[in-house]
């Protein structure tokens, strides 16, 4: 009995490999068809009624989450930013170079 190497044992290229963007969108796929198909099901096999009025309004409550989730993201993202002080003093030089440059050149700012 011959072993050979499986196809799927081999690292994927970067071309080849899945995007976050496509990891997200097969997520959301799943979760969409799984509440559609609970939540569109024909009436002799819907689920009780409690959990069907929990059910209806979830894709609702989820994007509100989503937003929350995101908002505070950006938020904190926002309130831990570094500063970059060499970055800014090398900008600064340029900045002045440039102006002594076009002054040399008779340009008046």
């Amino acid at each position: 009995f011959l072993l050979l190497p499986s196809p799927l044992s081999q690292p994927l290229s970067p071309q080849a490999a899945m995007t976050k963007l496509a990891q997200w969108l097969c997520g959301l796929a799943l979760l969409g068809s799984a509440w559609a198909a609970l939540a569109l099901a024909p009436p002799e096999l819907q689920p009780p009624t409690p959990l069907r009025q929990a059910l209806l309004p979830l894709p609702v409550y989820l994007l509100v989450a989503f937003g929350c989730y995101s908002l505070a993201t950006v938020g904190y993202r926002l309130a831990t930013f570094n500063d970059c002080e060499e970055a800014a003093a090398e900008l600064q030089e340029h900045i002045r170079a440039a102006r002594a440059d076009l002054r040399r050149r008779g340009l008046r700012l």
